[in-house]
């Protein structure tokens, strides 16, 4: 078999656990829903390529407003790899104790919101302390991890708890331990991460489910689209609206900051 085929064939594997788990996405789309009815918003989280997934979420294309991605750049800004703002700066960051609580300290969190925290390995410490925040405040947390990975991974916290210890609800990639998937004869590690095509699969069909559900409510989401797909007019007309509402969203997210 190609190289090739093998990621495929792998990525069949992922598809099929994230079948497997529709039961657990629908509890999350159901969760979703009810924030964004209630005029509040998702909370999405993730450090490092972890951030991928929020900006899956919103804003792209076929996405609409209710979602707030927290994406802390001193933790997933690294696209110069070394030097300032480098890799090494990004991955001791998210293992810093205490980080995580001045981030949730800029928001005036609800009972009403609920959030995602993405992390595969489930084993560092901000996502970690993220989701013990959220919790704190009876926010509830869907915790996106690779269960294998996690499983075999340990804790960067001193007390040993994952990011799976402060889920309500955890939803797993079905990516392998060390992520890498394809095994390159001569090479003795292994090529070809699967976790972002199992979390991306996984935030799209939550993406589906909520949108459903608004739509049920009398509440269809001003959906990000193509001017190819609507035409021009209608597409300003939605991008405009939906931006709109994420503003008077978030604005909701600071006006009790502190009180």
């Amino acid at each position: 078999m190609s190289l090739t085929l093998d990621y495929l064939e792998k990525c069949k594997d992922i598809i099929e656990t994230v079948a497997n788990q529709k039961d657990k996405i629908l509890i999350a789309a159901e969760w979703y829903a009810e924030s964004i009815l209630a005029g509040r918003m998702v909370h999405l989280f993730g450090s490092g390529h972890s951030r991928i997934m929020t900006e899956e979420m919103w804003p792209r294309y076929g996405s609409f407003p209710g979602f707030n991605p927290i994406v802390e750049l001193s933790l997933s800004f690294h696209n110069l790899v070394v030097g300032a703002n480098g890799q090494r700066q990004a991955m001791f960051l998210e293992n810093v104790t205490g980080l995580a609580g001045r981030i949730v300290r800029n928001f005036a969190l609800s009972d009403k919101d609920s959030a995602l925290v993405v992390s595969s390995s489930g084993c560092n410490v901000v996502p970690i302390e993220i989701a013990e925040e959220f919790q704190k405040q009876k926010v509830k947390v869907v915790g996106l991890i690779s269960k294998k990975h996690s499983d075999e991974s340990t804790s960067k916290r001193a007390d040993g708890l994952k990011l799976s210890d402060f889920s309500d609800l955890v939803l797993d990639t079905g990516a392998p331990v060390g992520d890498a998937m394809v095994k390159v004869p001569g090479l003795d590690t292994p090529v070809s991460p699967g976790s972002t095509v199992g979390g991306v699969l996984i935030v799209n069909t939550i993406k589906a489910e909520v949108a459903r559900i608004l739509t049920e409510n009398g509440q269809p989401p001003k959906v990000l689209s193509g001017a190819a797909v609507v035409g021009p007019e209608r597409a300003v007309e939605l991008f405009e609206s939906a931006y709109d509402e994420h503003a008077h969203r978030l604005a909701k997210l600071y006006e009790n900051v502190g009180k």
